[in-house]
């Protein structure tokens, strides 16, 4: 099912080349440095339920497919927010996926799930309706095997490292079990705060609460709130983290003066007591926060990933029903020059900050991002990810990216996933990809072929390496 030269140009030379590019990069270990999967997997090393809660119930990918084809999510077995019953029959689960498997034709999620069946489970058929229950029973035979737990399969993929993410008020036990379990795979956190940054999170006051529990700090007063921070990020260093995390709506940022700061913390810890928040104040407040994280990186060496630019929650019945992460982001036009200028003005020349830039808006790559990377010693940008990881999208990111910023301004790839299975696809995707990106540069006579061999190996490993201080 699998052809060898898939994503491989169509043109003889470019293919060669390709081939011979790709050969050399595609056994290196995986670093997957930004991720969602769930450290309990690692820590507790529990076979996976069956194969609907592997392949369809996490990965919102999956069901948001299903869901915009009119299949409710109770259907597909996803926790529900309000208690609300949901499915959790996995064979019928599986059946419903099955039987619409033709509508992810021609999207990335096929071609991860194609690999992941065929390359895990040897399946050698198309996913269908037809085959729905065979191939449940050969899945679900697998998962009870002791190679199939979460570490044997961690093995099995190459990892060398993986980060998941985690909110502050997170006490990272899953974590400190692995580090005392004596297993050798590298399990690593990430520092992502919003939970205690954004005021228009509805539990935003509820969690400086607790957030002051947790650290000992008052943090309803400013110098006890940005305390509590360094904190909890030392906390997480000490557990692996080397990088923080933040998903704003946009990417502004701020730079104001210590009264004005205090301020606006005021105002913004007595607007969400009243469950009231003004959203420009609350955009102001994230836009602070930003380059107070970036004054801590400064201090503790954490790398600053910023992710702007997703509608999030956009479906408010879906959201009420079903919370956070479950597929209906959008994205939205997003400005980087403007936005960025106060924290590249502070701290853009720091040869010893790094900031990992992101976008969901890929107008902006050649516009404003490439050039921005390509100048300020602090700024990278992160791969095409989440909507744009696909061949094409991947392919426009190189093209759009590398006549300015080149290649050693990005930092690899990232799979950001909640989906376990998929990892070695979505890499193998990224490493195809790349490797032909670079065999058309060596046909156009554009880059010496030692070069291309080397730039593979950096964009495949050593970039994300370097860039997240792994």
């Amino acid at each position: 099912m699998l052809h060898e030269d898939r994503l491989f140009s169509a043109d003889p030379g470019v293919r060669a080349m390709s081939r011979q590019l790709y050969a050399a990069v595609k056994d290196l270990p995986l670093v997957s440095p930004h991720g969602h999967t769930d450290p309990a997997w690692y820590a507790l090393n529990e076979p996976f339920p069956d194969p609907a809660q592997l392949f369809v119930v996490p990965d919102h990918y999956v069901f948001r497919m299903l869901y915009s084809q009119g299949i409710p999510l109770e259907k597909l077995g996803v926790p529900s927010a309000d208690g609300s019953p949901v499915e959790t029959d996995g064979r019928a689960i599986w059946r419903l996926f099955a039987a619409h498997y033709h509508l992810f034709r021609g999207t990335p999620t096929r071609m991860w799930l194609d690999q992941a069946f065929a390359d895990l489970f040897g399946l050698a058929g198309r996913l269908s309706a037809d085959n729905a229950d065979d191939t449940y029973d050969t899945i679900a035979e697998h998962l009870q095997r002791e190679d199939y737990r979460p570490r044997a399969l961690f093995e099995r993929f190459n990892l060398e490292v993986i980060a998941t993410t985690e909110s502050p008020l997170d006490p990272l036990e899953h974590h400190r079990t692995i580090q005392e379990s004596g297993w050798s795979g590298k399990v690593i956190t990430a520092y992502r705060p919003d939970a205690v940054i954004d005021p228009e999170d509805e539990r935003f006051s509820s969690n400086i609460d607790a957030f002051s529990d947790l650290t000992g700090e008052d943090c309803r007063t400013l110098e006890g709130y940005l305390a509590a921070h360094r904190k909890r990020r030392a906390f997480f260093k000490a557990m692996g983290a080397t990088a923080s995390d933040h998903g704003h709506p946009t990417a502004r940022t701020a730079d104001l003066s210590d009264a004005e700061k205090r301020s606006l913390f005021d105002r913004i810890l007595h607007q969400a007591a009243k469950g009231e928040v003004v959203p420009e104040d609350a955009e102001l407040f994230r836009a602070q926060m930003l380059t107070e994280m970036a004054r801590m990186s400064l201090e503790d060496g954490l790398v600053l990933q910023i992710h702007p630019g997703a509608h999030r929650n956009h479906n408010g019945p879906l959201f009420r029903r079903f919370g956070r992460d479950k597929g209906a982001d959008i994205p939205t036009p997003t400005n980087y020059v403007d936005a960025l200028k106060p924290l590249l003005s502070a701290f853009g020349n720091e040869p010893d900050l790094r900031i990992i830039m992101f976008t969901l808006d890929e107008t902006t790559y050649a516009r404003e991002l490439a050039p921005l990377a390509g100048h300020y010693p602090c700024l990278f940008l992160g791969p095409a990810w989440w909507f744009f990881d696909a061949p094409e999208g991947m392919k426009r990111y190189r093209q759009l990216t590398a006549e300015t910023a080149g290649f050693y301004n990005t930092v690899g790839f990232n799979d950001d996933t909640r989906a376990f299975p998929s990892i070695p696809a979505r890499h193998d995707v990224a490493r195809r990809i790349d490797c032909g990106f670079l065999a058309e540069l060596v046909c156009d006579h554009r880059l010496d072929e030692d070069e291309a061999y080397e730039v593979a190996r950096d964009l495949a490993y050593g970039l994300a390496k370097r860039a997240y201080n792994l």
